[in-house]
Formats: structure tokens, C-alpha cells, sequence
């Protein structure tokens, strides 16, 4: 199966999965502001998290994958720099839920995801701290769910030289800006870099980030108690990984 097919099929079943896991926490409600009204999740619940972070995940890759067919690489990688936070950020929440033990570190986070970033109340324009809980906490609390009480640094600093490489992306470092220059004659690449070595090794890397995104749904699906959307993603999972003639075990799949 073309990769093009999978990855149509990957985002179907993924859109699909958002509706249907948003349809089992409480709905938002209209909450006033400033003269009309938002949406919000009122309950502010980790399940409900859970279920933003899916769709932005959802969204993010179908924003990846139209830079990168357009020759966009470095876009592309800034916004799987965003991929990668989200899917940590699903698993953070969800194996709180999973393992039935939630930390103060979880109950920060929520408090600073649902804090609002304007005053409903003040017309002026005005903004909030928001005190967010370190990647650095997340990513440890991972490694110990993955890996033990102790933990593994091969695993910790896996995870931190994927994000300090996607970093280098997203806030337009040297050696990732350089990635764009080259040709005859030699010129940065602006309008994108289809057919070139660096694209085609954006579009093997994407691969990646729609495999990591089925696990982060399955996961989903377990903390959210939703068995058989659970079968239904491993079976998915088990189809994608076939079909590309790829294979990427994964300790992310631990509790699923």
C-alpha cells in the first residue's frame, strides 16, 4: 500500500477517533466573554485534555504532511518539534489515568492548559503567567513509566536529542537554516525543496510521527476506558507497520 493511501487512511481513523472519544467526557459549554461567548471544558478533567491534545495532534499532521509535499522541510520539522510535546503531553495525561496515580506534576499541568490567557472580564487587552509544568518532568515521568523506578538516561537522552535537533528547526538555528542552501548555482531554497535530498528524507522521517501519533490514540483509548477502540487502533497499528514495510517497537505501547 502507497504511503500516500496510509496516511489518508491513518487521518480518517484518527478524525474519527477524536469525535468519537470527545462524545465520552463532558461536552463544552458556552461560557460568556466579553460581550458573546467561548467554548470551554468546565470540568477542566484530564480525559478532557486528553482529548485537545488528539486534535491538535490530528490537525498538526495534516499540516505536516501538505509542507511536505510542497518541499516545506523546515516547516515541517518545527511542526513535528509541536508533534512531539503533544504526543508526550497525551501519554503524561493519560497514563495518570491508566495507572490510577496522578502527581502534583499532572495536577500543575491541567491547572496551567485550562488557565485562561485573557481576563473574560477586562476589555483591555491583558495576559496571564502560565506556570507549565517542565518538558523536562514530563519526560521523566515517562521514562519511569517506560522504563522502571529508576528510569533509563538512554532513553532520557534519546528524547532530548530528538527535541534539541527539532528545535534547531523551529526557532531557525544555523545548521537547520543551512539545510535550505545548496544547489548550482549555490542559493537558499524559499519556495521549498521538492525533489531534493533533504526532502526526501523529511518525507521517510514523517512515517515517524503518524506511527507515534496511532500510539499516542491507543493510549487514549485505554485511559479513556474505550476497549474497543483500542483493538481497533492495534489493528490499524499492525496494518500501517505492514504495509510500509517498517518496523519501530516502541516501549510507548506499555499499559495499552
Amino acid at each position: 500500500m502507497k504511503a500516500d493511501t496510509l496516511y489518508d487512511l491513518a487521518l480518517a481513523h484518527m478524525e474519527k477517533s477524536v469525535h468519537h472519544l470527545s462524545a465520552l467526557v463532558p461536552p463544552p459549554r458556552q461560557i460568556p466573554f466579553r460581550g458573546s461567548f467561548v467554548y470551554r471544558y468546565a470540568e477542566q478533567a484530564a480525559q478532557q485534555a486528553i482529548v485537545q491534545k488528539l486534535a491538535r495532534i490530528t490537525s498538526g499532521l495534516h499540516a505536516a504532511r501538505l509542507l511536505m509535499e510542497a518541499g516545506f522541510v523546515q516547516e515541517q520539522a518545527s511542526l513535528q518539534r509541536m508533534l512531539d510535546e503533544l504526543q508526550e503531553d497525551v501519554l503524561f495525561l493519560a497514563y495518570s489515568i491508566i495507572l490510577g496515580r496522578t502527581t502534583r506534576d499532572h495536577e500543575d499541568y491541567l491547572a496551567a492548559f485550562f488557565q485562561e490567557e485573557f481576563d473574560p472580564d477586562d476589555s483591555r487587552v491583558s495576559s496571564s503567567a502560565r506556570p507549565m509544568v517542565s518538558r523536562k518532568k514530563i519526560r521523566a515521568y515517562l521514562d519511569k513509566v517506560f522504563s522502571g523506578p529508576k528510569g533509563s538516561s538512554q532513553h532520557l537522552d534519546a528524547a532530548r536529542t530528538i527535541s534539541k535537533a527539532y528545535s534547531g528547526y523551529l526557532h531557525a538555528a544555523s545548521p537547520q537554516v543551512m539545510d535550505m542552501y545548496g544547489g548550482d548555482p549555490p542559493r537558499f531554497h524559499v519556495r521549498g525543496m521538492r525533489g531534493t535530498t533533504r526532502h526526501r528524507e523529511h518525507r521517510a522521517d514523517l512515517w515517524n510521527y503518524f506511527h507515534r501519533a496511532i500510539i499516542a490514540f491507543a493510549i487514549a483509548a485505554k485511559a479513556l476506558g474505550d476497549h474497543d477502540l483500542l483493538l481497533s487502533i492495534k489493528r490499524f497499528s499492525d496494518l500501517f507497520v505492514a504495509s510500509t514495510g517498517r518496523d519501530h517497537q516502541s516501549s510507548e505501547w506499555q499499559g495499552a
